[in-house]
């Protein structure tokens, strides 16, 4: 399912318009990227949660030019399902 299909069948259960749909879901996009980017984590009750998850400092290998490359340590985003969502998700799996 893309975002438009995501959009398309919002506005259809709800009879909002698509562009103000498609506003609202930019706007959530827009507030989950502003507050992983500084580091503040979103709880959505029943639904998940998006974090940042750290990744420690490591040591990789280039193995083409057989050189090692230092890969400092970073964050990264993640999102961790709720007990609630997982349980629906494995009631419904075909």
């Amino acid at each position: 399912m893309t975002k438009a299909d995501v959009i398309a069948e919002i506005s259809d259960k709800t009879g909002i318009d698509k562009a103000d749909v498609s506003s609202a879901i930019e706007s959530f996009f827009s507030v989950v990227k502003d507050n992983l980017s500084n580091g503040e984590p979103i709880y959505v009750r029943g639904f998940g949660s998006f974090v940042n998850k750290k990744r420690a400092h490591k040591i990789a290998r280039n193995i083409s030019k057989n050189t090692s490359i230092e890969i400092p340590e970073h964050f990264i985003p993640s999102f961790k399902p709720a007990k609630t969502f997982v349980e629906q998700v494995k009631s419904n799996a075909k």
